[in-house]
């Protein structure tokens, strides 16, 4: 078998689960649960090991459209920050009650009065002190979890802004993304814009795509690195903000330069939007576009040549999914969920081959310098 056989078969899907409501957010809790959102207003927690919903929410009213999860002394079962509409709640899922309600929850928060101003994405900073929400209003807002004061940044998108995240070893700094093909890089205490990086139109032979750039998807690695996905199907991975520790010598900047423009790349991967995606490690990242094709790739920066370097590694398409909502991955598994063409929602659990993880090992080694 050739090394580029032996990729191919990366992972194999594992587990197939199906609900009556579309999946539209998935999360880790710890290593073995799944946390599972819906657009009825429910989420379910999942067993991994036996594939069972060992709890759940429901009667929230709005789409489950995010989930953080927060480690909590003493209990394997994280507690779970959540969105639904205009709202934050926070849920303590080790409580005796197996089916909570929106009653349950230790903490709501209202973000908006407007009924057209729906959150869409939550992120927790590593000091778990903060949580940042995107809006469709293009509104980019950090909650202060101490005494749940909202904070909006000073600048917002001229569209929807759909995901947000903050930078690793960067307590103050976070990145969104909007449908104006704009990133922006903020200091959420000053509520000051840092940096930004708008993405180009991206030109077809004999014409301009007919699908604008909407940043539909982002994904930070614990080093520092970000991706994007685009609605026009292309890929933004930009190294300039990798840890020194990482990239070697460099000394560490007052501030996070990974939109620099010299250490970055746009490039074209597919024929569709790209909607989710996530980092399995530092260097292997997964995507999914929106009619379910998935993909990895091992991206690294070569210093000799200056440039960015994206390789594909796996590819498959769903073989369940119509349309997907969600992906989240580790270093074993890719959880990909939305919904059949039936209408009901889907999770599929892809577990990595055994060779295929020798091999992805091997790749996720940068070059030689």
């Amino acid at each position: 078998m050739s090394d580029s056989e032996e990729t191919q078969q990366g992972f194999s899907l594992e587990k197939t689960l199906e609900i009556p409501s579309r999946i539209s957010s998935l999360a880790f809790g710890h290593a073995g649960h799944l946390f599972a959102g819906a657009d009825d207003g429910s989420f379910r927690i999942y067993d991994l090991s036996a594939f069972k919903v060992l709890k759940g929410v429901r009667g929230l009213g709005a789409e489950v459209s995010s989930i953080v999860c927060v480690k909590k002394p003493g209990s394997d079962l994280r507690d779970a920050w959540i969105i639904h509409g205009k709202y934050i709640s926070k849920f303590q899922m080790d409580s005796p009650k197996m089916i909570q309600t929106l009653e349950d929850a230790v903490a709501t928060i209202q973000v908006s009065q407007d009924d057209n101003e729906i959150l869409n994405e939550l992120a927790l900073n590593a000091n778990k002190s903060h949580l940042a929400f995107t809006l469709d209003s293009g509104v980019v807002g950090v909650v202060d979890l101490s005494d749940k004061t909202i904070t909006r940044m000073q600048t917002k998108h001229d569209s929807v802004c759909d995901t947000v995240k903050f930078v690793p070893d960067r307590p103050r700094e976070l990145i969104s993304g909007g449908y104006d093909t704009i990133l922006l890089h903020f200091d959420y205490v000053q509520g000051k814009v840092l940096s930004r990086r708008q993405m180009d139109p991206y030109t077809e032979e004999g014409g301009v795509s007919l699908s604008p750039p909407f940043i539909l998807s982002t994904a930070m690695s614990a080093t520092g690195v970000l991706a994007a996905g685009t609605a026009d199907g292309r890929l933004f991975v930009g190294f300039g903000g990798e840890k020194s520790s990482v990239k070697g010598s460099k000394k560490k900047s007052k501030k996070w330069e990974g939109l620099e423009e010299d250490e970055t790349v746009l490039v074209k991967v597919a024929e569709g939007p790209i909607v989710a995606m996530a980092f399995a490690d530092s260097r292997r990242l997964i995507t999914s576009t929106l009619l379910g094709v998935i993909t990895e790739y091992h991206i690294f920066y070569d210093q000799a040549e200056a440039s960015v370097v994206i390789q594909q590694s796996w590819q498959q398409d769903s073989p369940g999914l119509t349309k997907v909502n969600a992906l989240i991955a580790d270093d074993k598994r890719i959880i990909v969920g939305g919904f059949s063409g039936k209408g009901r929602g889907v999770i599929e659990i892809w577990k990595q081959d055994t060779a295929a993880a020798k091999k992805d090992k091997e790749l996720s080694r940068p070059p030689s310098p």
